[in-house]
């Protein structure tokens, strides 16, 4: 995978659902063996769950210090895991409202 020719924000492949994209990992902390390719199938509020290619095992990652690229719709868009650190199920939510939001 190449980072050249990306045309899509961040915010645009944050907007959807990120479970069950290709992903590559370029950098990730703890993990040695890099950079590999696989499979987002879960995501937590710190961590990815990611199914490598070739294996069966799922690997639990920590979004921090995270640096991968999501493949969605034929574009390889770029994305640190300090982005993807918001609750999976508001991540939409606090996107199409313009960021995070403090309520009292």
């Amino acid at each position: 995978m190449s980072l050249d020719g990306t045309t899509r924000s961040t915010s645009a492949v944050l907007l959807g659902e990120i479970i069950g994209l290709p992903v590559h990992l370029a950098e990730a902390p703890g993990l040695q063996g890099l950079p590999w390719d696989g499979v987002i199938a879960d995501e937590t509020l710190h961590t990815l769950v990611i199914r490598r290619n070739g294996s069966r095992r799922l690997l639990r990652v920590p979004k921090m210090g995270l640096r991968v690229r999501v493949l969605k719709d034929g574009e390889e868009i770029p994305v640190l895991g300090e982005e993807l650190r918001v609750r999976p199920e508001d991540r939409t939510k606090l996107l199409a409202l313009g960021g995070r939001r403090r309520s009292r």
